[in-house]
């Protein structure tokens, strides 16, 4: 899918790199503690190997053949095998306010269903606002306490959507 000349695909090997250094790249943009969240995960090197696995995917935005974000599906961990985790949605300054955000929502959530899941986790932080924004207008509504075992303890907001 196409929004100008903004590609979503699915993650190659390739793209391994680009998308380490664009999530770690706004993680420091947003000043996000590099411990409890997704800059320390051992899977922001391997992205490709991580999502190629059943019941997983990871799509990446390509502007000008360089990625520009990303966001996938995953079992949420520790959690009933009928959640997901929207896992690993950033963007660089370059792909936001374009619409791209809801477009791979909806292809996260669109695949999520086709696995079979019947709802979607997500956290974030309370000052990314303009992701809340959109999580809620995509019809997430927030929880009073975390699921599953994602590691990011100083992700202390929490949200799920039924699919």
């Amino acid at each position: 899918m196409s929004s100008n000349t903004y590609t979503i695909r699915e993650i190659q090997s390739a793209d391994n790199k680009q998308i380490a250094s664009v999530i770690r790249n706004v993680l420091i943009e947003f000043g996000v503690p590099k411990v409890g969240t997704a800059y320390e995960d051992k899977a922001l090197d391997c992205m490709f190997e991580t999502y190629n696995k059943p019941k997983s995917c990871y799509y990446v935005i390509v502007y000008q053949n360089t990625v520009v974000g990303g966001a996938g599906i995953m079992q949420l961990q520790k959690a009933q095998n009928t959640i997901c985790e929207l896992q690993k949605m950033y963007f660089l300054p370059i792909a936001r306010g374009k619409g791209l955000g809801e477009k791979m929502m909806q292809h996260c959530l669109k695949k999520a269903k086709e696995f079979g899941f019947e709802s979607c986790y997500l956290e974030t932080l309370p000052y990314m606002k303009n992701a809340q924004k959109l999580y809620k207008k995509v019809g997430f509504k927030s929880l009073n306490s975390p699921l599953g075992e994602t590691g990011h303890y100083n992700c202390n907001m929490w949200m799920l959507k039924q699919l």
